[in-house]
């Protein structure tokens, strides 16, 4: 993360001012604010004067450790309104207001927080929540949009429940998305840019399950953590974003489209009816290789007295290999054609007596057929249900690959969006 060293002391906390508009999801401030100080950020808390009136200054400083201010004309000796901006190395405004994104939108300096936005230099994480009908509003559109030309990034919200009993797009998104895409632009300031605006993304995520009988299941240790994390980026970075989720609790990107799917032959169903609107696929989700051969209608009972039967498996489809082969047409191999998506595999290795983790994801990479392939080495404690994630990238052109140190799975996620950008911007300039 970003922060500055001196020899022989230990690293600097990153700076990051979160900035709270006056709203009703205000309160979820706290829990951003907390997420941010357990990830080691020295966070300074500045809230529009109507922010005040939802949560009081008390709880910002308690939380913070820092005084809160929301005018210009607070310890003028200091130039505070200057300092504040120039010191940070991240602004997050959650929640952005209608009125705040107008007054960022026009240059406004008229409380600490719009001054703050004109002085600083670091990158600006905006997070909006109102309702509907003021977020579709062409004014509000407006002034996203030139704010986004500026190079801010600002999310879309959530769709859900908002004040009172109104639904719709408009709710803050949740407080660990928006701190993921945070400790994100920390590490790579230049992580979120908007260069998938009107593509189309298909992502899996999760783990499948392979029914036994009405209770039992086989299935593995994905949490579904990886594939959100590049749906999270990518949607971030302006992509039309579909999540094939199995298995998982996880709440969607704001803007995603989540679909629920339970074993491998399901996912394989829905990747095959999507697919075609896709112009790239994330095939992120742990797909287990083999199902009980027969599924028991009724629970199977524990006898004492003899031992269970032997449980026979059957091989489940490849979905991957599949997609490479129907984009490829006759022949074989991974050639791009016009209107067909770009498919990236993952590969969870362990090494052994035939090979290390790579030999065995370079082997993988070339019977998949597949663009990319993202070899990750799991045990312990590495890879499944865990926030953290380490990778190596091959590609099936010969490109060198690409070794991506451990960090959170959003960083991962951001080099795979890095890769997806350059490739279907590759694909348009050939037609």
């Amino acid at each position: 993360m970003a922060g500055g060293t001196t020899e022989g002391a230990p690293p600097r906390a990153p700076k990051v001012l979160l900035g709270v508009a006056g709203g009703i999801a205000a309160y979820k401030a706290c829990e951003i604010l907390r997420l941010l100080r357990s990830a080691g950020a020295d966070v300074i808390v500045v809230p529009t004067p109507n922010a005040l009136k939802f949560i009081g200054a008390a709880t910002f400083e308690a939380l913070s450790g820092h005084p809160v201010a929301t005018d210009v004309f607070t310890d003028v000796p200091h130039v505070a309104h200057v300092a504040t901006g120039q010191q940070a190395d991240l602004v997050v405004v959650a929640p952005a207001t209608a009125d705040l994104l107008a007054r960022a939108a026009a240059g406004r300096a008229d409380d600490l927080l719009a001054a703050t936005l004109l002085v600083t230099r670091a990158p600006v994480l905006m997070a909006p929540a109102m309702h509907t009908e003021m977020w579709t509003h062409p004014a509000t559109v407006e002034n996203v949009q030139r704010l986004r030309q500026r190079g801010l990034t600002v999310l879309d919200p959530a769709v859900g429940r908002l004040t009172g009993a109104d639904s719709g797009a408009g709710r803050l998104p949740e407080p660990d998305q928006i701190v993921a895409l945070a400790l994100l632009l920390l590490r790579r300031p230049d992580a979120l840019p908007r260069d998938l605006v009107g593509r189309r993304l298909l992502v899996t995520a999760g783990g499948t399950r392979e029914p036994l009988d009405p209770v039992r299941y086989l299935g593995n240790r994905s949490s579904g953590k990886q594939g959100f994390a590049v749906a999270l980026v990518a949607a971030a970075r302006g992509a039309q974003v579909t999540v094939v989720a199995a298995n998982t609790a996880l709440i969607g990107p704001p803007g995603a489209t989540i679909v629920p799917v339970a074993d491998a032959r399901d996912l394989q169903a829905r990747v095959t009816e999507l697919v075609t609107d896709a112009d790239a696929v994330v095939m992120a989700a742990a797909v287990a290789d083999f199902r009980p051969k027969v599924i028991v209608a009724s629970k199977i009972k524990k006898d004492n007295r003899s031992e269970p039967a032997a449980l026979e498996l059957v091989t489940n489809p490849d979905i991957l290999a599949g997609l490479a082969a129907d984009r490829a047409g006759p022949g074989s191999g991974p050639a791009q054609r016009p209107g067909m998506p770009v498919i990236v595999g993952f590969a969870a290795e362990t090494g052994d007596e035939h090979g290390s983790v790579l030999d065995h994801g370079r082997a993988k990479l070339a019977r998949k057929g597949c663009d990319l392939l993202v070899v990750n080495g799991v045990g312990d404690g590495r890879a499944f249900e865990v926030d953290d994630n380490a990778a190596v990238i091959l590609a099936a052109d010969g490109s060198d690959p690409i070794d991506v140190p451990l960090g959170p799975k959003t960083v991962l996620g951001a080099v795979i969006c890095d890769e997806l950008s350059r490739r279907l911007s590759t694909v348009d300039a050939a037609l």
